[in-house]
């Protein structure tokens, strides 16, 4: 397992290989020690899986208000997604801006995303299953979110949605 640090404080890519044979494989998603040996503090309490049917369903980009404090490990077990955090934490540095990076079944990549960032992504496949591994699970009234699409956050979505449901369209434009 090997944990690249981001320009964004606790933000990281976690780049895994499966072991194969002749019997298929085994893929390691989640060590503890690795983990800790990078400075991550990061204790899975609450596991998803987001299926996606279709090439160009956006999901996000969302977040858990305070009191909630979610950090999570995002990874594409089947397809590919265009995964997008925006830094929303009070007083960072890179607090307004966003990064991104491909996340697919082949290229075995997860992104840990610490509390304070609204999380997103667009399929870039058909049949994308995205697995999340939350500290926190979602609290009642504690949902927010961001429009994947306001100009102040600038990101540089491969292609307009194809599939976004009410709510994610309707998220306000993120307010410093």
């Amino acid at each position: 397992m090997q944990i690249a640090a981001t320009d964004f404080e606790g933000l990281f890519t976690v780049e895994t290989a499966p072991s194969r044979d002749e019997r298929g494989y085994f893929h390691r998603l989640h060590d503890a020690e690795a983990f800790k040996a990078a400075g991550i503090d990061f204790t899975p309490r609450q596991g998803g899986l987001s299926h996606n049917a279709k090439r160009g369903t956006l999901r996000g980009l969302h977040f858990q208000k305070a009191p909630v404090r979610q950090a999570k490990l995002v990874r594409c077990l089947r397809g590919a997604i265009f995964d997008v955090v925006v830094d929303i934490r009070p007083g960072s540095a890179t607090r307004g801006r966003s990064f991104s990076v491909e996340l697919s079944a082949g290229n075995s990549r997860a992104l840990f995303v610490p509390d304070g960032f609204a999380h997103g992504f667009l399929t870039l496949t058909d049949e994308a299953d995205v697995l999340y591994e939350l500290s926190e699970g979602e609290q009642p009234g504690c949902a927010g979110g961001l429009r994947w699409n306001d100009p102040a956050l600038g990101i540089a979505w491969p292609f307009a949605p194809l599939v976004i449901n009410a709510r994610d369209a309707a998220w306000p434009d993120y307010a410093p």
